[in-house]
């Protein structure tokens, strides 16, 4: 009887001691960091830090991001061009659009079916897509890839359609810099 209940009930979590290799970016990131909270550089604030940072690692732990592990150069020039160029044009039109006279500009929530599961892809899409002035992300839906975005001035279905197209295409600019081999066959 006791053995059923044991395998039935689900197994916590063990606190692992050691830092694997693949670890080491975010512990020395939160080492800075606390030290630039405190303003100081000192073997205390560092050591202390060293502390937080485990405790705040297996205390709050993230599952591994799985990354394709290829890099492609003109691709990822060819996405920050195109986020650069965005960045500039939709400040000026929001610019716009907070001086002008006239009624506030119509809003809509729409929502992007992304075509990548990877959970990489789709956090920096919702987070270009974020940082272009007139949208954000509302909500992700992880499982079915679906981003829902709140956009400012879409007055008619070609701005809403447009601002799909634009959220498609930043994905389909990242699949090509860092997405996976099989992502990028699926695109074509």
């Amino acid at each position: 009887m006791s053995d059923q209940i044991s395998r039935t009930l689900p197994t916590a979590r063990r606190i692992e001691w050691g830092v694997r290799l693949h670890e080491l970016p975010l512990l020395i990131g939160l080492v800075l960091l606390w030290m630039m909270l405190w303003q100081t550089v000192s073997l205390l604030s560092a050591v202390s830090g060293l502390v937080v940072a485990f405790i705040v690692m297996r205390m709050f732990y993230l599952p591994p991001v799985e990354l394709a592990g290829r890099f492609n150069l003109w691709w990822a020039l060819r996405y920050l061009g195109f986020f650069l160029m965005q960045l500039a044009v939709a400040s000026c039109h929001v610019a716009w659009l907070a001086v002008r006279s006239g009624p506030p500009p119509k809003t809509s929530i729409i929502a992007v079916r992304l075509n990548t599961r990877s959970d990489f892809i789709l956090t920096v899409v919702g987070l270009t897509t974020s940082l272009i002035p007139g949208s954000l992300v509302a909500d992700i839906d992880r499982f079915e890839s679906t981003l829902y975005l709140h956009v400012l001035n879409t007055p008619t279905q070609k701005e809403i359609t447009r601002m799909r197209r634009e959220a498609l295409h930043i994905e389909k600019l990242l699949i090509m810099a860092v997405g996976s081999r099989e992502e990028m066959r699926a695109l074509q």
